[in-house]
């Protein structure tokens, strides 16, 4: 039995590695996860996998989106004192992310960068998170390379959701080749409509009838599938639905 159990916590260890690969978490996990596979996985559950079961990305957006509604200056307020209070670099992030959130593009640009000279300049967040931030300043060559950064320390990476889109549209306002394929990409791995709808308008950009099918096409997938989407599906998107409804409509 003692065997079985010592095999049983390698599985979960092993599973939650895996998991951590694939959404880009930093490697850090995987020594703590294979040096301590009971104490590692129960740790890697709170902290990582049972926020994100809650939850998806764009379930947490959503919730964002109310407390922000409720209270516009919350989380930024609440992120700013907990980095104040205990300046560790997850601290950071988060009031990075507040900042930009909030619209406060550069002041976020500024604590992503300055965050990227320490050690955890290849941390899979805090790239994300840059690039995001270089995106809204209007810097999508440089959100280019925070990403290719990204993906030369996480290979898996490439198959994050916000990652994958970040990429594509940093590479369609850079007007630097591979765009088609970076969206194909991002449309393989979303989970929403934004990634069509995002390619659909960039396609209507660009000469050639097949590129303007493609849009047409794009758009009408999302109005289809939208007769398929429960609540929170449609509060969510919303926006991506609008546009794709005026775009066929013109």
């Amino acid at each position: 039995m003692e065997i079985f159990g010592l095999g049983v916590h390698i599985l979960i260890a092993l599973y939650f590695g895996i998991h951590a690969i694939r959404h880009g978490q930093n490697l850090f996990w995987l020594f703590v996860l294979f040096s301590f596979p009971l104490l590692g996985s129960i740790v890697y559950f709170a902290v990582i996998y049972l926020p994100e079961l809650r939850g998806s990305r764009s379930v947490r957006k959503a919730g964002r989106a109310v407390v922000q509604a409720m209270d516009p200056g919350r989380e930024l307020r609440e992120a700013r004192k907990a980095y104040e209070l205990t300046p560790i670099i997850n601290n950071r992030l988060r009031l990075a992310a507040a900042l930009l959130d909030a619209g406060d593009v550069q002041a976020a640009l500024k604590e992503y960068a300055d965050a990227a000279q320490g050690p955890f300049a290849t941390d899979a967040v805090l790239l994300r998170g840059l690039a995001r931030a270089q995106l809204a300043a209007n810097q999508p060559q440089d959100a280019v390379a925070s990403l290719e950064r990204l993906y030369a320390d996480h290979k898996e990476a490439r198959r994050h959701p916000e990652a994958a889109l970040l990429y594509a549209r940093a590479r369609a306002a850079a007007g630097i080749d591979g765009v088609h394929e970076a969206f194909a990409l991002a449309l393989e791995v979303g989970t929403d409509a934004e990634p069509k709808c995002r390619f659909a308008d960039w396609l209507v950009t660009q000469a050639g009838e097949a590129n303007q099918a493609q849009a047409r096409e794009l758009y009408q997938q999302i109005i289809k599938d939208s007769g398929h989407w429960h609540r929170h599906a449609q509060n969510h998107n919303a926006e991506w639905l609008r546009r794709a409804q005026a775009a066929s409509k013109a």
